[in-house]
């Protein structure tokens, strides 16, 4: 008799149904794992041999052989543990067969029996759902697989209470959503006295989703602007919500698995390497890029990063998609972000100020800012100079716009642009200007006549490419959705042309 067990491997977010075979045959004793397994999933096979012991339970003197089918595809991770243990107690006729049929299995086991937290349990319990099958998970993870939907989750603490479960002896209750709590609490626009032009382009960033660059000396605020953004941006809707989670689900981010509601605002240090931006490593996990999903990315020093690691986001933050390769297999995680960014005007960061700047002014500023590629400068729809701030706008009183209000006119242009872009196919799906392309976008952001004269104009003078052409249509799209209008008017395209660099 050979046992069967359901249990996932990931790719990305996606997952690929694996089957846990376990045989136990006459002959010398063993224990033999075959199916490709990395070294977690071969060390498991102590584990599970401990775990069975706590219980009182030990492996009979067989030939006993684990395949994890289909052969093909690297097992890696801990979460195999408790599907071979089910296997294994499923062959000492301990659990019954036909009802482990009807499930999916992954969790960690602790040496005493207890089952540990894994990561990717709520894309496991979508597929699951998928499948028409309930979901075994720990009871860490119950509160994150909840979401799947209508599904039977059984979540025990450990794996006796699982084994009682099926006896009859004790009834495992259905765990309960579990959402994240708010935590740390944006800064105000309140806090930031002066840089009203930065401010402004701040709010258009919000309502489009745009890209934006802050250019300005040490001290000015770029960094505090940047860290007011997440409490203009509005909370994300249930499936944009879910679609986030499962990105932190894989990463194995998610707090007691609580499904997040608040965009994600991801800070990376300038060290960061490519693979932990865009991803990689040795089990192809998500990057700081995926991690920021429908959030905001902020890459703070711009020029300080790796030039590799820079140029490996030009890709992802024009498609929404970060496509890690490997020679056994392609991962997509999903990448559609917000790029924020800062710098100071040269590596001394005093350009423009003569009585501070260094000797090697403005060669420096050429040599700084070369660091950061045309390509990559030509995809941020928004560049501000962030100038410092005068000593007396330091002294006057705080401004009278907070957040809130800001916050309510960014919801306002969001929720026309959800209306503008509802009808179109589920495959197509865009949520703000900044991803409308192609036909649409020329649909959506025909300018007026007066407008377009400008365009065309401001297009040669500033020799802008035909990327930036669209980058600046979508911003004065925005512009307009913030106005209230449904006309791109001449006013919109210059002020969009307002925050283009020159080509």
């Amino acid at each position: 008799m050979v046992a069967r067990i359901h249990t996932v491997a990931f790719q990305g977010i996606e997952i690929l149904p694996i089957e846990v075979q376990v045989q136990m045959a006459s002959g010398l004793p063993s224990f033999v794992m075959v199916g490709l397994p990395d070294k977690a999933v071969g060390e498991s096979r102590e584990r599970v041999r401990a775990a069975l012991t706590s219980l009182g339970l030990s492996l009979p003197p067989k030939r006993i052989i684990v395949n994890l089918a289909p052969a093909d595809v690297l097992k890696e991770g801990s979460h195999y543990d408790l599907p071979i243990a089910a296997g294994l107690l499923v062959s000492m006729g301990v659990l019954p067969a036909d009802e482990l049929e009807q499930y999916v299995c992954l969790g960690e086991l602790a040496l005493d029996g207890s089952l540990s937290a894994v990561a990717g349990a709520l894309p496991a319990a979508m597929g699951a759902a998928a499948q028409q099958r309930g979901l075994i998970c720990p009871a860490a993870c119950g509160g994150e697989a909840a979401w799947a939907g209508e599904i039977e989750v059984l979540a025990p603490p450990t794996l006796l209470a699982l084994i009682n479960h099926f006896k009859g002896s004790q009834v495992l209750t259905a765990p309960v959503p579990l959402l994240a709590e708010g935590g740390m609490a944006p800064r105000d626009l309140r806090e930031v006295k002066g840089q009203e032009t930065a401010k402004r382009a701040l709010e258009i960033a919000a309502a489009g989703g745009h890209h934006m660059l802050m250019v300005g000396p040490p001290g000015s605020g770029k960094s505090m602007l940047a860290s007011t953004l997440p409490g203009l941006l509005p909370p994300l809707d249930p499936a944009e919500a879910l679609e986030v989670s499962m990105v932190h689900s894989v990463a194995g981010l998610l707090d007691e698995g609580r499904l997040m509601r608040y965009r994600p605002f991801r800070e990376p240090h300038h060290t960061a390497s490519a693979p932990a931006l865009v991803g990689g490593g040795s089990r192809a996990r998500p990057g700081e890029i995926s991690l920021a999903h429908l959030g905001v990315l902020f890459l703070d020093e711009l020029p300080e990063f790796h030039r590799a690691a820079l140029e490996a986001l030009r890709q992802p933050i024009e498609t929404g998609r970060a496509v890690v390769a490997r020679a056994n297999s392609h991962v997509t995680y999903p990448a559609r972000v917000q790029l924020v960014a800062a710098m100071n005007p040269c590596r001394c960061g005093y350009l423009d100020d003569a009585a501070r700047a260094c000797a090697r002014v403005p060669r420096c500023a050429q040599e700084y800012q070369g660091k950061i590629s045309g390509p990559l400068l030509d995809r941020i729809d928004i560049h501000v100079d962030v100038p410092a701030i005068r000593p007396i706008d330091l002294s006057l009183p705080p401004p009278a716009e907070d957040s809130a209000k800001v916050a309510g006119r960014v919801a306002a242009a969001r929720a026309r642009q959800t209306a503008r872009y509802a009808a179109l196919p589920p495959g197509r799906r865009i949520r703000t200007n900044a991803e409308a392309e192609g036909d649409l976008l020329d649909e959506v952001a025909a300018p007026d006549a007066d407008g377009r004269r400008l365009l065309t104009d401001a297009s040669e003078r500033l020799r802008l490419s035909a990327r930036g052409y669209h980058r600046v249509l979508r911003v004065a799209r925005t512009l307009a959705d913030l106005d209230s209008s449904e006309t791109v008017n001449r006013l919109h395209i210059a002020e969009a042309l307002s925050y283009r660099r020159a080509g």
